[in-house]
């Protein structure tokens, strides 16, 4: 792969942004194939990573919004069928299928990457693309660990490229007015902002040693940034979101959705001052690393934000199974789903209902098109801080101490919603015929975060958390 320096960069840059405002971007026959659309101002797309959620970034660009799917990426050559089939029937022409994701940064004729690959090449494939040029739509979470998210903010910002963040809620209407409603001080102030992600989570089963990466994968490629280790899951795609090297538990998967939902209406443009998280994995045992029950606890100051994940079978809170909840001194406002929210009283009376959706990829394209970085609905920033305090979650339930739910220990302190949150987890865990009697559970470590630096107050043991050791060609780097 060839890295550009800063000069190339800034001439690239001004060359697509000149064509862009004269609207005479082309692209070459020999890339994009043929096609009836007109050719002036049309983007060229590159998805890197298609065997889930890069099948919707398929859907959202090809032959939309002037855009064409010119190239598709993935390591496993295997997947890729379903969405050049897509492609081709939206836009009349095949893509290119290239598997090194470095071929991408190194081909001038695409202006666009979007990125739905495992979440530990979400950073660097982001940092490498626009480091060549290109504008980046980049799935959540943004990044992988902390620090990676800050860099990806940096480098947009440095090489003044268009970068949003995949978390589309930002984009729904309906939700954008209920946040307006609950931040204009229509339910008084918000005291709690719930996040709930109780999402079924069967067990991923007991691979029972090594297993053979399919023939079809470079495995290489896969791996990326992330350490090579042999494969012991035995669900090859997917299942990578419950191991610590790839994922990020449903914390970082789903729940990244409400996560971001949550800080948006306590309008908080910064990571928390303090977390703490209990959980653990219950129910079954199998090869997966992560929690599937799990409380965070952010310390806003003059508010507080818990986040919930369940993955054992549960009933809805407030009739909202992933969603989120604000708690005001005036009423409270439910945001059951991505596009509808309610607004009650104090009585629990309805007194305002929201509802409309968005496209998230539309907006990102009118930014790439008008070169304004603010008229981004989930610009990178957002994402970065969002995706943080997902991290931030699990850092501390990683350092956490073995404890007996029947022991004497308050898993909160004194936090009285936190205290109460775990109380029902408790029951719930209990309905699941999980023996508290004969149970421990996770109990994080307590962190202060310097909010100006994003680390941690003297625990260099949580600080080495906030990024990771990276193979040799795959490195984030440690500054921008």
């Amino acid at each position: 792969m060839k890295f550009w320096n800063r000069r190339e960069i800034l001439q690239s840059s001004a060359g697509f942004a000149g064509a862009l405002a004269g609207g005479g971007i082309l692209v070459p026959e020999s890339e994009a194939g043929q096609s009836d659309q007109p050719r002036a101002d049309r983007l060229n797309v590159a998805v890197i990573g298609v065997n889930g959620r890069g099948r919707d970034h398929v859907s959202g660009f090809a032959g939309r919004h002037n855009c064409v799917v010119s190239h598709i990426c993935d390591a496993d050559s295997a997947v890729i069928r379903p969405a050049m089939q897509a492609a081709t029937k939206a836009q009349g022409f095949e893509p290119r299928y290239i598997q090194d994701l470095r071929r991408i940064m190194d081909d001038r004729s695409i202006h666009i990457v979007s990125i739905a690959t495992p979440n530990h090449w979400h950073a660097l494939a982001a940092i490498w693309a626009m480091q060549a040029g290109k504008d980046v739509y980049v799935e959540k979470p943004v990044s992988h660990n902390v620090s990676e998210g800050r860099r990806i903010v940096e480098v947009a910002r440095r090489t003044n490229r268009i970068c949003q963040a995949g978390t589309q809620i930002r984009s729904s209407t309906g939700v954008q007015q209920a946040i307006e409603f609950l931040r204009a001080g229509r339910l008084g102030k918000v005291q709690v902002a719930r996040a709930l992600c109780y999402k079924r989570r069967p067990s991923i089963g007991r691979a029972g040693g090594e297993r053979p990466i399919p023939d079809s994968v470079n495995y290489d490629l896969w791996c990326g940034p992330a350490t090579r280790t042999p494969l012991h899951r035995l669900r090859f795609h997917y299942d990578w979101h419950w191991m610590w090297d790839y994922g990020n538990g449903d914390l970082g998967n789903q729940g990244i959705h409400q996560m971001d939902v949550a800080r948006w209406g306590l309008g908080k443009n910064e990571l928390a001052r303090s977390v703490i998280s209990v959980g653990g994995r219950f129910g079954y045992t199998d090869d997966g690393e992560t929690a599937n029950t799990q409380i965070i606890a952010f310390n806003y100051g003059d508010a507080e934000l818990i986040f919930e994940v369940r993955g054992l079978p549960t009933q809805p809170m407030r009739d909202t199974m992933v969603g989120n909840i604000f708690h005001c001194t005036d009423g409270f406002l439910v945001c059951p789903s991505y596009t509808t929210a309610i607004a009650h009283n104090l009585r629990g009376e309805v007194i305002q209902r929201f509802s409309g959706g968005g496209d998230h990829y539309g907006n990102f394209v009118s930014a790439v098109r008008s070169r304004r970085t603010q008229n981004l609905k989930g610009d990178i920033l957002e994402g970065h801080l969002s995706s943080a305090l997902c991290h931030l979650g699990n850092i501390s339930y990683r350092l956490g101490r073995m404890t007996p739910f029947r022991g004497q220990a308050k898993a909160f302190g004194d936090d009285r919603e936190a205290g109460e949150t775990f109380g029902r987890m408790a029951v719930h865990l209990e309905n699941n015929s999980v023996p508290l009697d004969r149970t421990n559970y996770r109990l994080g470590r307590r962190l202060t975060i310097d909010l100006k630096t994003e680390r941690f107050v003297r625990d260099d043991e949580a600080n080495r958390m906030l990024t990771r050791e990276y193979r040799r060609g795959f490195e984030v780097p440690a500054r921008a």
